[in-house]
């Protein structure tokens, strides 16, 4: 079992920056796939950024590119999402998950853990 802690999420104005930080506990999850996903009341949720246990491989959405950069430290168990010039359109609930690592594609239903989520939320 893993568990998945969110925390760096608030309240934000156009153009600043935040950094979401995803702590795992339970065991590691050196060997998982780690996502972030957000959503917004009404919305389905939308994945953000992903990165690979196996070859470090990352994706992000389109929506996102070029702001937004996700990374990880092995050694304290934390995936981190650097947000940068923030939009109001970025905010939403901002989740963490984790799937056993694959080279495929999954959409966020077949993610096995996630955290509580945190809020993010940008002023315009």
């Amino acid at each position: 079992q893993v568990q998945l802690v969110e925390s760096g999420g608030g309240l934000v104005q156009t153009g600043g920056s935040l950094r979401l930080s995803c702590a795992a506990s339970g065991q590691t999850f050196r060997t998982y796939d780690v996502g972030w996903f957000r959503q917004v009341p009404g919305k389905e949720r939308e994945f953000v950024a992903v990165i690979r246990w196996i070859g470090g491989r990352i994706y992000y959405a389109d929506s996102v590119k070029g702001r937004f950069t996700i990374s990880r430290d092995n050694a304290k168990n934390t995936v981190y999402l650097q947000m940068n010039s923030l939009k109001p359109e970025d905010t939403a609930v901002y989740s963490c998950a984790a799937r056993t690592a694959s080279t495929t594609w999954a959409p966020w239903s077949e993610y096995d853990y996630w955290g509580q989520g945190t809020q993010v939320t940008v002023s315009s």
